[in-house]
């Protein structure tokens, strides 16, 4: 009877440790948990790109476990960075280097997402950036990038003494008004996507007199950038893998964008990117979205801020980035 149970004993363990084996292959062979990123994006051009990236993220297909706030001005992405409430985030390109200097060097550049997206609207055309002699640009952007950007672009054609430059607080009210230009209007408005379709749809006087990526790139030898991605330092050096992962997924969401354009509108409405598909269908051709990262990214984000410091150190935060801030460059 002793060996009986004995016997029985040694079964049962032996049953219990292949149990255990068992439980830890399918352990083994289950999903990883996916990593958590807090990703902050904007209205307009700069959230275009991650809109297919957000539908993926709710379909529970993506990389990564995105949690997505939609802000509708770039100060929300400054002060959420600065309060830790993100982890990545898409900002106007100078905000990124503002968020360099703020945070001690804590933020690093991603990707440049989004080129030049500044249109002049007119109902009188010009032939040529020389045409601006005597006449008056609107704008809002005081302060900003489109200010600095075409103070650099008068200065570089010679321009700056002989261009009037009024400026309004709202890209919305620089639109209200082109929308409203009479045919003999000689005033030129200048405004980024998607403010520039709404006036071109309210006023068929007006067209597209010029577009200034063309004009600085023609001035200064590289392209006009706009927007671009960044995330906190820390937070790239304990998920690296889930950052590269990151990059990977907005590269083939803004190669979705160029392609599908019908699809991407309608993400854009039902994200609230931009109010409606068919303004974003328009749109999105002049937006500019793009991916550029690595020595690429750093090429074109380095010669835009050198302009942009040159303008207004402050624009900047006061000081060009250091050699950290670029990511894989």
């Amino acid at each position: 009877m002793k060996k009986t149970i004995a016997l029985l004993v040694s079964l049962a363990l032996v049953l219990l440790t292949f149990a255990a084996c068992g439980g830890e292959a399918q352990n083994e062979d289950a999903p990883a948990e996916k990593t958590t990123i807090r990703l902050a994006t904007l209205k307009g051009p700069t959230g275009i790109g991650s809109v297919k990236l957000w539908a993926d993220n709710d379909a529970g297909t993506a990389a990564n476990a995105y949690s997505v706030t939609l802000c509708t001005d770039p100060t929300e992405v400054t002060a959420g960075m600065i309060a830790g409430n993100y982890d990545v985030a898409a900002c106007p390109l100078n905000m990124a280097a503002v968020l360099y200097n703020k945070l001690e060097g804590n933020v690093q550049m991603l990707a440049v997402n989004t080129l030049g997206t500044l249109y002049l609207l007119s109902a009188q055309p010009l032939e040529s950036i020389a045409d601006l002699a005597g006449r008056t640009v609107v704008t809002a952007g005081q302060g900003a990038t489109p200010e600095y950007v075409l103070r650099y672009l008068l200065e570089e054609n010679g321009l700056a003494d002989s261009v009037s430059v009024e400026f309004r607080s709202e890209h919305a009210e620089v639109a209200t008004l082109a929308a409203a230009a009479a045919a003999e209007d000689s005033t030129l408005y200048l405004l980024p996507e998607p403010n520039v379709t709404s006036a071109l749809l309210q006023n068929k006087a007006l067209s597209v007199a010029l577009d200034l990526s063309d004009a600085f790139e023609s001035a200064s030898g590289v392209a006009l950038a706009m927007g671009c991605i960044v995330a906190k330092k820390d937070f790239v050096e304990a998920n690296r893998a889930a950052v590269d992962a990151f990059l990977q997924e907005y590269k083939a969401s803004v190669e979705y964008t160029g392609t599908n354009l019908d699809e991407t509108a309608a993400l854009c409405e039902t994200y609230g990117v931009i109010p409606k598909a068919a303004v974003a269908k328009q749109a999105i051709p002049r937006c500019s979205i793009a991916f550029q990262s690595g020595a690429q990214m750093r090429e074109t984000a380095s010669a835009n801020l050198d302009v942009l410091f040159e303008a207004n150190a402050q624009s900047v935060g006061g000081a060009l980035p250091g050699d950290d801030f670029w990511y894989g460059a």
